[in-house]
């Protein structure tokens, strides 16, 4: 038996408090991973947007719209290869209004080859394109409501009032996770001609694909400059800023997050040094015995740091092994179907698993520095007359 070995078996010393401790150890790790996958699924978007995309919207707001044919003007702008346009639409299923997804009214043709990577079969996307009440529907959207190819469905308008019947002409697969697989998209035109007169030939916001991703900030100011002398101004950025001037709306919710992400770890450094300064205190006598055969204080310092680190790895293992199946398989895919516009990928980051796994060595370590250093520096007779 060697002095890693002792360490080891200090451990199942006394058996239920150590499950204890694992167990209350893994509950924080299950709470940190799942605030650190809010965080990393709130701004996947950001993240996997695409670099050679740009976005347009009115300078004052992104509720206010544009005239529908500033899309022909950007179309001639130089450095655009493709532009299409959408309106966010909010439209609702009666039959569960309280299931919220995003519905976008856009023009078929050029709104599937600026976002190429919405992935649906040639004849799906020729039946979509050419059937005006035509619609394409991700495919976590579709499980969620239910329906398939060939159904028809109704939705009820919200922001241009009215039912509306769709054919579901596809159900997307999205190739990259710049977009979401819970959106519902439907023809402009369809919805544009059930509006009054004042109300038609708006647009809510434009989409260019550029050249040349590394000319994207000469190409907005550009698009920003032909339009600047027009009654309904734009404000244009890359698709990656746009994305983040959604997510500042949550901002201080994602920084609540962090914070709270931090105090967990200090609760679990908490739990792990209360069950090592407990062991130590118990097992004062048996170190004072190890002093007296010949072990040297850092012998014992190896002990108990060895003791907590292992108890550490022992609630690390299990933490992330309670978060994949409640965390990614569970709460994960009901945030996927049922907030797919905010959470369309919510999905365990490994960046996020390893740090919990480190973080419960590392603070295991660091609970066991005071009671070490304090069993280290007391003399053979003060450890063997201490009864307590």
């Amino acid at each position: 038996m060697n002095v890693v070995t002792i360490a080891v078996r200090n451990v199942t010393r006394n058996k239920f408090r150590t499950t204890l401790t694992v167990i209350g150890v893994a509950v924080a790790i299950v709470a940190f991973v799942m605030l650190r996958t809010v965080v990393a699924a709130s701004s996947i978007a950001v993240d996997f947007a695409a670099k050679d995309r740009v976005a347009s919207r009115h300078k004052v707001s992104f509720v206010m719209s544009l005239p529908r044919h500033y899309i022909d003007t950007l179309r001639n702008i130089r450095g655009v290869r493709a532009a299409t346009w959408a309106n966010w639409i909010g439209a609702k299923d009666p039959r569960d209004p309280d299931n919220f997804f995003a519905t976008l009214a856009v023009d078929p043709e050029s709104f599937l080859v600026v976002y190429d990577e919405v992935s649906v079969s040639a004849a799906e996307r020729e039946a979509f394109i050419h059937d005006r009440q035509g619609a394409l529907i991700g495919d976590v959207l579709a499980r969620k409501l239910g329906v398939k190819v060939g159904d028809r469905i109704t939705l009820q308008g919200t922001i241009y009032p009215g039912d509306f019947t769709y054919h579901v002409s596809g159900i997307y697969r999205a190739t990259r996770k710049s977009f979401d697989r819970s959106t519902f998209l439907v023809h402009w035109d369809y919805m544009n001609e059930s509006l009054p007169e004042a109300r038609r030939d708006q647009i809510g916001w434009m989409v260019a694909r550029i050249d040349d991703p590394r000319h994207a900030a000469d190409i907005t100011r550009l698009i920003d400059r032909t339009f600047e002398n027009e009654d309904a101004q734009t404000l244009s950025m890359s698709e990656r800023a746009m994305n983040l001037s959604f997510m500042a709306m949550f901002s201080a919710v994602l920084g609540a997050l962090d914070v709270v992400s931090i105090i967990l770890l200090g609760i679990l450094l908490m739990i792990l040094g209360n069950t090592v300064a407990m062991g130590v205190r118990e097992r004062t006598n048996e170190y004072g015995v190890l002093r007296a055969m010949g072990f040297l204080p850092r012998h014992v310092v190896f002990f108990i740091v060895s003791e907590s680190i292992v108890t550490g790895a022992l609630a690390g293992v299990l933490g992330l092994g309670i978060s994949y199946p409640f965390v990614q398989l569970g709460i994960g895919r009901w945030l996927e179907e049922n907030m797919g516009g905010m959470f369309p990928y919510f999905r365990i980051d490994p960046v996020s698993a390893v740090a919990a796994f480190g973080f419960a060595l590392v603070l295991g370590a660091i609970a066991a520095v005071l009671p070490a250093w304090r069993a280290s520096r007391l003399t053979v007779t003060d450890a063997l007359r201490r009864q307590d």
